[in-house]
């Protein structure tokens, strides 16, 4: 029995350290030019626990961003203020686009490339179905309709969000201007509760 705790407690530490290599990858190669090998060597693994692991490449990039996502979703849950259920609904809502574009700016090419897979299967779903964009649609909505419920907050939210995923956004983040466009965001949603 604590063979089998020891081995789940390996398990997670090697997870945690496929996905911080993995991170630390994406920040000097695009996706495409990272192998299942270098992210297993640098992760200090067998090519075969990444294989096992995650499937593949985009397997792997995929469940980069979504524990990335779900940092941020734990905080929105159950974090301390100004993220958490304790703060005030303003607060928290520029919080919460604070942390969306610290997602997006640090897996830019993450998003990019995956954004691109999603639309050349054969079977593209559209974004608005993703988990994780649920999620920060679905609070986004909540907050902008508790903070002023004569706005259209599911597509005030929707027009926030698409903001993120568009080419002159990405382009701005690989130039490291994320917090431009965290004050930027921040501006909008103010000007529109306070209109």
């Amino acid at each position: 029995m604590t063979e089998v705790r020891r081995e789940r407690a390996d398990a997670a530490r090697n997870r945690r350290e496929i996905l911080r290599v993995t991170e630390e990858l994406l920040a000097r190669y695009r996706p495409e030019e990272i192998s299942m090998e270098q992210v297993a060597a640098a992760a200090g693994v067998g090519k075969g626990t990444v294989f096992h692991r995650f499937g593949s490449r985009m397997g792997l990039m995929q469940a980069l961003i979504q524990d990335r996502a779900l940092a941020l979703h734990d905080a929105v849950v159950s974090g301390p203020p100004p993220l958490g259920p304790d703060a005030d609904p303003r607060s928290r809502l520029l919080a919460f686009l604070d942390g969306i574009v610290d997602v997006v700016a640090r897996n830019k090419g993450l998003l990019a490339a995956l954004g691109h897979a999603v639309t050349t299967t054969q079977h593209p779903r559209a974004d608005d179905d993703h988990p994780v964009y649920r999620f920060w649609h679905g609070h986004l909505s909540m907050l902008l309709a508790e903070l002023r419920p004569s706005l259209d907050a599911e597509l005030v939210a929707h027009v926030l969000l698409s903001t993120l995923g568009n080419e002159p956004i990405l382009r701005l983040l690989e130039k490291g201007e994320g917090e431009r466009l965290a004050v930027t965001l921040r501006l909008m949603a103010t000007t529109l509760l306070d209109a």
